[in-house]
Formats: C-alpha cells, sequence, structure tokens
C-alpha cells in the first residue's frame, strides 16, 4: 500500500540520517583521539629536547667552574710568587686549559662552542695580570634553607644573631657564635625576600612574595645563646660538613604580631623608620606604602617610580629612605609628620638592586648595568665616583669604616673604599666561598665576634666571613711614615 511504502521509505531515511550521525561523531571522537596523542608525542620530544639541552648547560656550567678554580689555585700561586715571577708549570696549565676547552666545545653547539672558547680565553688571560689580594678569611658556613637565601641582616642590639630571607618560604635567626638556628618563621605563602631587625625591640619585618609583610616577634632567651649545647666550631670543621646544623633548640614561630596589606604584587622589601614605629615597604606594583606597626594600616603612599620596585632602606638616624627601582632610578624620600619630599638618583643604565646609605651625606647603589655608584647627599646630579665591575651586582652594604662590600652574580665579592680604591676580595674556590650568585652582604660593625661580614648565596647558604682590609687612609699614612 502507498501509506505502507512511505512509512517503509521515511524509516529507512531515519536509520540513514542516525547512522551518518553516528559516523561523524566517530569520526570527530577519532580525529580528536588522533589529535591528542599527536600533541601529546610533541610535548614529551620538547621534554626530551629540553632535558637533552638542560644537561648540556649543565655540563658546560660544571666545567667553567672547575676552570675558575683552577684560576683562582694559579692567582693564588702568582701571589705568594709575586707579581713578577710565574710558576714553572705556568705554560704547561695554560695550555692544558685551551686544550681542555676545546675538547668540551666540540661535544656541543657552534654557537655555545664560540662562546665557551671566548669566556675560557678570558679566563686564561687572567693568569697574566696581577690579581688582587685576599682579604678575608671564612670563619663560618651557616647552611639550613632548603632553597636560595635572598638576602642576610645582623641585628645591633647586642645579641649576636643574624636573619636570613630565603626563597623556601621561611626566614631564620643564627647564633653568629655557634651557626645554630633559634628561631624559625613560617608565616608567609611566598618567597621571603627581605629581613630586617627593629632598632631597639625584639621584632623583626619580612617581605615576601605573597604580597604582604610581616612584623614577628623574635625573643631569643638569653640560655640559646649561652647554651654549652651550643658550641662554636672551627671553620675547618665548618666547611667540611656544612649540614651539621643544631636545630634541638630552635623555636618555631607560624603567625605574625601584625601584616602590613596594601600591595597588589611581590613586596621584595621592607624596612624599620629610624623610630621603629613606622615601617616602609616597597613592592613590584611600583609603589611603597608607608604603614603604622601597631595598626597596619598605610599612612602614606609614595608613588613616582615607573617600573618595580626592587629594594628599601631607611636611615638609622633620619627620617630619610631610599627605594631602588627597575626603572634605573633610585629616590631619597625625606619623610616627616607633614610632608613628603623626594629627590631622584637618575645615573644607572640598567635595573638598580639596591641602594644604602654611608657614612656622612653619601649614598651608595648598585645596579645590573655591572656599577657601583657613590653620591654626595649635598649634589645629587650626578655620582662622584663610578665603580665598574665585571659582573651584575646585587644588594651590597657598607661597613662604619666606609668598606664597600660588593656581591656579584659571578660569585664573587670585591671590597672597595667610598673613594672607589680596590681593596681586595674575599677568596672563592672548591672548598671555600659561594657556589652560586651572592644576592647580599652584611656587616657586623657593632657587636664584635668571630665574623665581620656576612654574605648570603644562592646555593643555599650564609658565610661569615673575618675580614680585615687597609683602607686607603691609612695606607697614605704608612707612606707619610716612610
Amino acid at each position: 500500500m502507498p501509506g505502507d511504502n512511505g512509512v517503509a521509505h521515511g524509516a529507512s531515511k531515519f536509520k540513514h540520517k542516525v547512522w551518518r550521525r553516528q559516523r561523524s561523531t566517530t569520526e570527530g571522537e577519532n580525529s580528536r583521539c588522533a589529535d591528542s596523542a599527536t600533541l601529546d608525542n610533541c610535548r614529551q620530544n620538547l621534554r626530551a629536547l629540553f632535558s637533552q639541552i638542560e644537561q648540556e648547560f649543565e655540563k658546560l656550567y660544571s666545567e667553567n667552574i672547575s676552570l675558575q678554580d683552577r684560576v683562582n689555585l694559579l692567582s693564588l700561586r702568582l701571589e705568594q710568587c709575586g707579581s713578577a715571577e710565574r710558576p714553572d708549570n705556568y705554560d704547561q696549565i695554560d695550555g692544558g686549559l685551551q686544550k681542555n676547552a676545546k675538547k668540551s666545545g666540540s661535544q656541543i653547539s657552534q654557537k655555545i662552542k664560540s662562546t665557551y672558547k671566548t669566556s675560557t680565553s678570558r679566563f686564561t688571560s687572567t693568569f697574566k695580570s696581577t690579581s688582587q689580594p685576599y682579604c678575608g678569611q671564612l670563619v663560618r658556613t651557616f647552611a639550613d634553607h632548603t632553597d636560595g637565601v635572598w638576602e642576610v641582616s645582623v641585628s645591633h642590639q647586642g645579641h649576636r644573631v643574624l636573619g636570613t630571607a630565603s626563597a623556601d618560604y621561611t626566614a631564620r635567626i643564627w647564633c653568629i657564635e655557634s651557626g645554630a638556628v633559634l628561631l624559625q618563621y613560617y608565616g608567609h605563602h611566598g618567597s621571603v625576600n627581605s629581613i630586617r631587625f627593629h632598632p631597639t625591640n625584639d621584632l623583626v619585618l619580612t617581605a615576601s612574595g605573597d604580597n604582604t609583610a610581616h612584623i614577628w616577634k623574635a625573643s631569643i632567651p638569653t640560655s640559646l645563646l649561652t647554651s654549652s649545647e651550643l658550641k662554636n666550631q672551627s671553620s675547618d670543621e665548618e666547611v667540611e660538613d656544612e649540614k651539621a646544623v643544631d636545630v634541638s633548640n630552635t623555636h618555631f614561630i607560624h603567625a605574625p604580631l601584625q601584616t602590613i596589606l596594601g600591595h597588589s604584587n611581590v613586596v621584595v622589601a621592607a624596612d624599620w623608620l629610624v623610630k621603629g614605629d613606622r615601617v616602609i615597604s616597597g613592592s613590584w606594583d611600583g609603589s611603597a606604602l608607608v604603614s603604622d606597626v601597631e595598626t597596619g594600616v598605610t599612612v602614606d603612599t609614595l608613588s613616582g617610580h615607573e617600573n618595580a620596585l626592587t629594594n628599601v632602606v631607611c636611615h638609622s638616624s633620619q627620617p630619610f629612605a631610599l627605594t631602588s627601582s627597575k626603572d634605573s632610578s633610585v629616590r631619597l624620600w625625606d619623610i616627616r609628620d607633614s610632608s613628603v619630599q623626594v629627590n631622584a638618583l637618575v645615573g644607572h643604565s640598567s635595573s638598580v638592586t639596591s641602594a644604602v646609605f654611608a657614612a656622612t651625606n653619601r649614598i651608595v647603589s648598585s645596579s645590573d648595568d655591572r656599577t657601583v655608584k657613590c653620591w654626595d647627599m649635598r649634589n645629587m646630579s650626578a655620582p662622584y665616583i663610578v665603580i665598574r665591575c665585571d659582573s651584575a651586582v646585587n644588594r651590597l652594604s657598607v661597613s662604619n669604616t666606609g668598606t664597600i662590600a660588593v656581591p656579584q652574580d659571578n660569585r664573587h665579592i670585591r671590597l672597595y673604599d667610598l673613594n672607589g680604591a680596590r681593596l681586595g676580595r674575599l677568596p672563592r674556590s672548591n672548598h671555600v666561598g659561594h657556589t652560586r650568585m651572592v644576592s647580599s652582604t652584611a656587616w657586623n660593625d657593632d657587636i664584635g665576634g668571630c665574623c665581620n661580614l656576612f654574605t648570603a648565596g644562592f646555593e643555599k647558604r650564609v658565610l661569615g666571613w673575618n675580614v680585615t682590609v687597609k683602607t686607603s687612609d691609612s695606607k697614605d699614612k704608612t707612606k707619610s711614615n716612610n
């Protein structure tokens, strides 16, 4: 019948449509599966390639470290023999380094090979010049962090303790004489970028990548500092067994007394104003906030930088503050109760990593442009001294006697005076010195003890040094007496 034929034809047509839909769905799923498998294969291939590249660079890095250690060894021999004499095996060692450089260069790409040869020739050329004398001895190693150390700071309240801020989300307080950990602070949820002690109270200020700054109490019982369990160890024992850190008397702090809020990005540093009742925090959001310690409320906002801030430092006896920035400038803030005045120090060609007060009316700044610049606060139109370094410079410090400790990306620490004269350098070899970037230095001028300079490195350690330098004034006096 016509009706039956129509129904049969409609049913057949409907089945055909359903079959086509199922087929297209199946084909789409197969196509997506194929695309997904292709993407997974690409990811795996990329991971394998990046892993090979990383291994090549790690190998290159370790070989360069080995070469630099041999350079330091020969430099030390040259110092012992005198600048006019050469060791008998000078040419042999020089040729051996060039041979090793050529051999290792053949195992990597042509571009890396040329760079490697250039750096090796630079290393070898240092054999022919008189090296700066070593002027410090390693006394103590502080090693308990699980990631790089961004900053080291010394308490000036009479306690022989220092503080460290680390990328492992913690801050630690150490006994200088023993190297033992006294306090550990776990209140932050991001990298701890700076640590500063209160000028008069047992308070500590830390800045973090969690967009906050914390104020916390660091009461250290006298018994911990004088306990017979915290025995002083020799520098040789420290170097041989850096991981043997005494944590049996460590106290743990998990919450702050006050949290400084208001920033929308990483807080890179924070410091106490002169009276200790207010703090200044600097952030990657380009601003610095003046906050009340008791309430945590923002009192004032210091704006003017055109890029992220890199450090904040306050004057120890005047209502002055310095902010350094990635915009290549430093700003000097005169913070009074009634007004805020600002002066800009412009002279660097790259990110300014730190700026500190030094002596009377002096400011010293450091930069990624490989320079350290000294400024006179009475005439800040241009620096009066420019010190050129061979690597980017990080957070430096200046002693009460005017010695600048310059930490560099190339793992070295150089010493200069405020007139730009080179005073020496700290030793660095396989067993002595930093093996990664030196991020910060801090002088211990006031409380005495076995160490008068501390340096923080990104190999998770802080080193304590006994540094003796002859300033330019003492050299001039010696010449005049002769």
